[in-house]
């Protein structure tokens, strides 16, 4: 670190404090490290007193306005802020950070057992992530949202369902705990919205207000108001304390013959995705938090957009972490040479990985994958215990994937099950 400290302060207007004690604020510049090996990260994100920069292919950042607060991430990090110093040069250090993650439903976040019991996992299984639905597949949120209210989403969702009455307090609580916190937010398939808002709801070819499988509605992708709304819950997640905003549901319906605001091509579709997560990143800039998306399984092979818009070459520009949903039980097709997935998980979890980086050229640290800790539903019905599932997180580990999150949607995971 000495020497690294020594090179910065021959560099010119690298890592140098040009300020006076006595000013409010600090001009600045310095340079992103990880905190292990004390090397310059290359293209870490900083923000500056709320604006967003890139620091440059050795790490450095520099400010030509006085700074009071200064904030960095990277994928595979944890995220840090501080205030600038004048009395040396500016090194920002940042933590090495692999998530091993489970899930929590607005439900099972609320409710205390199941919430307790995840947490619980940190000392028995080394869980140091948590994935909490902030609004959920049926529209609910996990907390009063002030946002669901001003767009009239609030009044039509279904029963009241438990939520944590003090958000930011709870998040607070678990960060004391060492647990990095992703905020799931479904995007739209959002039966309460399309309910406020029918003229923004999908519709089918007579016109009548769709619904999928569940007999939920959904919102169109094209409409610049669901966006809106979306980012506003997003922003409300930011600012109650979580580490990173992560969409699911961020794509089209997976139907034929259905109605949007737009002509429903392959290009307008991609373009919306796109455009959506590309306005995500925008307004979330000066949280300094992580974005990220869940993608279908599939969408990893498939050459065009899987018909729901989901691109695979076109959403790393805006996104921290790519998450794949890759449940074996989701590949009902296989993949070559794999007719059961079941059978192979570890297989269907790093080709997909392989093949992700391959056709992105993005390196594994950029991907983390949604596995499958739940029963088999397409194939033999098996269930996923010990082997399945360390057979997936082995496979996202070998291929340097930013860790890997468990899924089961009742939330309740067997610590002797679990890896250790």
């Amino acid at each position: 670190m000495t020497r690294l400290i020594a090179l910065l302060c021959c560099a010119v207007a690298v890592a140098a404090v040009c300020i006076s004690p006595s000013r409010a604020a600090l001009e600045i510049a310095g340079v992103i490290v990880d905190e292990s090996t004390h090397r310059p990260i290359p293209h870490a994100i900083v923000t500056l007193d709320g604006e967003a920069q890139y620091a440059d292919a050795s790490g450095t950042f520099h400010s030509s306005s006085p700074v009071r607060v200064i904030a960095a991430r990277a994928p595979g990090y944890r995220s840090t802020s501080l205030s600038p110093t004048p009395e040396k040069p500016l090194v920002v250090p940042l933590t090495p950070f692999r998530a091993r993650g489970v899930y929590l439903s607005t439900y099972g976040v609320a409710t205390k057992s199941l919430r307790n019991a995840a947490v619980a996992l940190k000392n028995t299984n080394g869980i140091n992530a948590l994935v909490i639905d902030a609004k959920g597949d049926r529209g609910l949120t996990s907390y009063h949202s002030g946002a669901r209210e001003a767009t009239g989403a609030a009044a039509h969702a279904p029963s009241p369902a438990p939520v944590v009455q003090d958000m930011a307090a709870l998040l607070q609580n678990l960060h004391g705990e060492g647990l990095y916190l992703i905020a799931r937010i479904v995007v739209f398939k959002d039966d309460p919205l399309a309910s406020a808002h029918p003229s923004w709801a999908v519709r089918d070819a007579q016109g009548n207000v769709w619904q999928d499988g569940e007999k939920l509605r959904w919102v169109d992708p094209f409409r610049r108001e669901v966006w809106a709304h979306n980012l506003d819950v997003a922003e409300e997640a930011a600012r109650l304390g979580f580490d990173e905003i992560q969409f699911d549901y961020v794509r089209f319906p997976d139907a034929p013959g259905l109605v949007f605001s737009e002509p429903n091509t392959r290009a307008n579709r991609t373009a919306a995705i796109a455009g959506f997560l590309a306005a995500a990143r925008a307004r979330l800039a000066p949280y300094n938090v992580f974005v990220a998306a869940d993608i279908f399984g599939y969408v990893c092979w498939n050459l065009d957009d899987t018909a729901i818009g989901q691109q695979l070459e076109t959403l790393g520009a805006s996104l921290d972490y790519i998450s794949p949903m890759l449940y074996p039980s989701g590949f009902t097709w296989g993949l070559p040479g794999c007719t059961k997935p079941t059978a192979d998980p570890g297989q269907i979890v790093r080709r997909s990985l392989a093949e992700a980086q391959r056709r992105t050229g993005l390196p594994g640290v950029r991907f983390r994958p949604w596995l499958q800790a739940f029963r088999d539903y397409a194939f033999d019905h098996r269930d996923f215990d010990a082997d399945e599932i360390r057979a997936q997180t082995d496979a996202a580990d070998a291929e340097h994937s930013d860790g890997w999150m468990l899924w089961n949607p009742r939330n309740r995971y067997d610590p002797a099950q679990l890896p250790h």
